[in-house]
């Protein structure tokens, strides 16, 4: 069957990937250091011990371009991988667009999103090492309700801290949580050091991302039987990611056709790392292939930000990595894209943007509503909002390749569905969704506090 008519291209079993990939492998310029956050020295494996798996720990600094996958791990991928790339045939009528649009929906997994990728990953190493519960936190309710299944299926506890302002709009996933047997509570809270003075500070905080990671990192160090996970950003949760993008290219293979774009929303970076990494060595190999993260105006952290040291979470616990940030002591605006509101950006990431790698692109939260209406109307599916991002920026990309008539092809990563955000939907209906902007003021004071570095 052609390309042209075929709508889903789907992979048998047999063909899912046995390894996860590396771009540290390949990439130009390695990474900076991690730097422990009390010494200000380059981190060593017995730093991070006492809060990560010593595997993950192993897989954050290896060099190795490909990593096998266990098999305990791909077996249970298989309840829902391979994923299937569609073909966007309603969305390319209804724009005109003589460009190819495809997808590739994540929003088939049990709990809705590609998170689900890294947690089965995360919650197996730590099973095997013997730790019997995992702290996290989680933005928008993707990420943890992805680590409470695959705590469930590994016997593990899980104790989620989710940020407060979206624990309110996305109930729902508290809700699936707490049915898969996790805890989860709205952060900044009262059980932890971290969250008691951030509402010392601030006692109507919606809370943030980092605030979330401080208070998990924090109860996480104080007991033995504790370890702490996290959904994105890290070396390791990117590579856990790359299963997307590898799938994809080999589905495009069966339709013989390549990407000339290829897309995916960015917060912490794990989403646009998992489709767009496996191209990396294309592209240096000197495929004219661009690789676009998208991000919301509210949080442009690669667009706006600066590439420098500063900490994963509000306080001070986590290492320092070399990264684009907007400070950690940022509190962005309570966008319905929860899963973005993170203050800095993957170190992977961040060092291909710097090297010119990849391109980032930031996006209004209307037009954003906007383009996740029109999609949903031609092609049945309701994304979440943070996958929404992808979706106007392809198509913004099919609306120029209609002006320039050019028929190029453009790939995105539908990260999730929206089914449990209809809240953010309703607000968006009823005229309620603010345009809100990172302004250069708002940058200048958030980026007082970042840590001076010597290294």
């Amino acid at each position: 069957m052609s390309r042209e008519e075929l709508t889903k291209i789907v992979l048998p079993e047999e063909k899912l990937p046995r390894f996860w990939y590396n771009v540290q492998a390949d990439m130009p310029n390695p990474l900076a250091p991690g730097l422990n956050p009390k010494t200000g020295k380059p981190l060593t494996p017995a730093d991070l011990e006492p809060i990560f798996a010593r595997e993950l720990i192993l897989q954050e600094v290896s060099q190795e371009r490909y990593v096998e996958i266990p098999e305990e791990v791909r077996e249970l991928y298989k309840k829902y991988r391979p994923t299937p790339l569609y073909r966007a045939h309603g969305l390319e009528k209804a724009l005109d667009t003589p460009a190819r649009i495809y997808y590739k929906y994540e929003g088939v997994s049990p709990v809705g999103s590609h998170k689900l990728n890294s947690a089965l990953a995360q919650v197996y190493y730590n099973k095997k090492q013997g730790i019997k519960r995992i702290t996290t936190e989680t933005g928008a309710g993707q990420w943890g309700t992805a680590l409470a299944l695959a705590c469930k299926l590994f016997g593990l506890e899980a104790m989620i801290y989710m940020v407060k302002v979206s624990y309110y709009q996305k109930p729902y996933r508290r809700s699936i949580m707490e049915l898969y047997g996790a805890k989860c509570v709205p952060s900044p809270s009262e059980l932890t050091q971290s969250g008691r003075d951030a509402l010392a500070k601030n006692p109507d905080s919606p809370g943030t991302l980092a605030i979330a990671i401080s208070e998990a990192v924090e109860e996480a160090l104080k007991r033995d039987d504790t370890n702490y996970s996290l959904g994105s950003v890290l070396n390791h949760v990117c590579l856990h990611q790359t299963i997307i993008g590898q799938e994809v290219k080999i589905q495009l293979e069966m339709v013989d056709d390549y990407p000339d774009v290829v897309i995916g929303c960015c917060g912490g970076g794990s989403n646009f790392a998992g489709i767009a990494f496996p191209f990396v060595p294309d592209k240096l190999a000197g495929k004219n292939v661009r690789l676009v993260a998208v991000e919301p105006a509210a949080c442009p952290t690669l667009t706006k930000g600066v590439f420098a040291y500063d900490y994963g979470d509000s306080v001070g616990l986590v290492p320092m990595v070399k990264m684009y940030t907007l400070g950690h002591n940022f509190t962005p605006s309570g966008i319905h894209a929860g899963g973005l509101r993170y203050h800095g950006e993957s170190p992977l990431v961040s060092q291909l943007y710097h090297d010119g790698l990849i391109e980032a692109v930031a996006v209004k939260q209307n037009p954003t509503f906007e383009a996740a209406m029109l999609f949903a109307q031609y092609e049945g599916i309701v994304p979440a909002p943070e996958s929404a991002h992808a979706i106007r920026a392809a198509i913004d990309e099919a609306l120029k390749a209609k002006e320039e008539g050019v028929a190029r092809c453009i790939v995105f990563n539908l990260s999730g569905h929206g089914h449990l955000d209809l809240y953010s939907y309703d607000r968006y209906l009823s005229g309620e969704t603010e345009d809100i902007e990172f302004s250069d003021a708002e940058l200048k004071e958030s980026l007082k506090d970042l840590p001076e570095v010597e290294f």
